[in-house]
């Protein structure tokens, strides 16, 4: 099975003292898994500052020594323990797995429209995997999409995906593809989006099946978004699930429990249950969560409430607001389970 570890500064000195933190635990992780820094993945990087401390990660040896010539994930997404960085890295072997991790450059801002923006990183994944003879509906896995001020632009994201897929045969009647869509930055000032894509060339039909909880989750084209709730991918030795971001909602897709953030993890996670069953999964094959919080205030229950519950599972809380102003927390993982 791949591995999944998550990284935790030890260190409240400056972001350097974090960096340098971070590098001696990934060597001491590897080392102890008799895992050579080639086998890493692939990895992501959670940042307090993008804007002010991504160049200063670029010229860290944890980026030069570790991270650099693998797929790497650079986002603004606070760590909720107060740190200016944490890491998610996974190893294993070489799976065939195309990561793209696509953020706009200043040249690439020719207007603030979340819309365009949006149009424009589709548009460069799309010119790529036509380089390799690959499509968007055929070998598309999972997408993350990363919102700056996502109250304001993240409607203008939801038209410009639905607007690709439509033009892609990406349907309700054919599929969509797992995803999250987060509050996040990227270093570029200005840019209000960025997006990670996952793609498997190669892949078939039969391989892939969409994760489906009627009796507790609606179907997103619903409300209007494009996306699954969830994919189980079967190869030869494992099936992979990847549960897109989730909150706590009815099947009709209320938000449940305005205001009580342990109550709205709880729904969510028996909705993320759900998701996997159908695929035949539990919770006790996920590798790791990501739980993003609305407000930073609510870190401390909802890391003690994640403690008790999955006192093995890796976790990472992230100071990100979600997509619906109601939902205090929203969840995503990755579970793995054995042929």
């Amino acid at each position: 099975m791949d591995q999944y570890q998550i990284f935790h500064s030890q260190s409240d000195g400056s972001f350097s003292d974090q960096t340098d933190d971070l590098s001696v635990q990934l060597q001491a992780w590897l080392s102890n898994q008799g895992i050579s820094r080639n086998d890493l993945r692939y990895s992501k990087v959670f940042l307090s500052d993008s804007f002010n401390q991504y160049e200063n990660l670029k010229r860290s040896s944890l980026y030069r020594d570790f991270l650099a010539g693998h797929n790497c994930t650079i986002v603004g997404q606070a760590p909720a323990d107060g740190t200016k960085i944490a890491l998610l890295v996974k190893t294993g072997q070489d799976d065939g797995f195309l990561f793209q991790s696509l953020s706009l450059t200043p040249d690439d801002i020719q207007d603030d429209s979340s819309y365009l923006q949006t149009l424009t990183l589709f548009e460069h994944y799309i010119n790529g995997l036509k380089e390799k003879g690959l499509n968007i509906r055929d070998h598309l896995i999972r997408t993350w999409i990363y919102v700056a001020d996502i109250d304001d632009n993240y409607d203008g994201v939801v038209r410009a995906r639905n607007d690709v897929f439509r033009r892609y045969g990406l349907t309700a009647e054919t599929h969509f593809v797992a995803s999250t869509g987060i509050g996040g930055y990227s270093q570029t000032r200005h840019a209000k989006v960025a997006i990670d894509f996952l793609t498997l060339p190669g892949v078939r039909t039969d391989q892939l099946k969409y994760l489906h909880a009627t009796s507790r989750l609606n179907a997103t084209q619903e409300y209007g978004v494009a996306f699954e709730r969830g994919t189980c991918l079967m190869l030869p030795d494992k099936k992979m699930y990847y549960i897109s971001g989730t909150a706590s909602i009815d099947s009709k897709g209320n938000v449940l429990y305005l205001g009580q953030v342990e109550k709205q993890v709880e729904r969510l996670l028996g909705n993320i249950g759900a998701l996997l069953a159908d695929g035949g999964a539990t919770t006790g094959d996920v590798q790791y969560f990501i739980v993003y919080l609305r407000d930073f205030a609510d870190r401390t229950v909802v890391a003690k409430y994640m403690q008790v519950r999955f006192p093995h599972t890796p976790f990472i809380l992230l100071h990100a607001k979600v997509c619906r102003p109601e939902w205090l927390v929203e969840m995503e993982c990755i579970a793995e389970k054995n042929n």
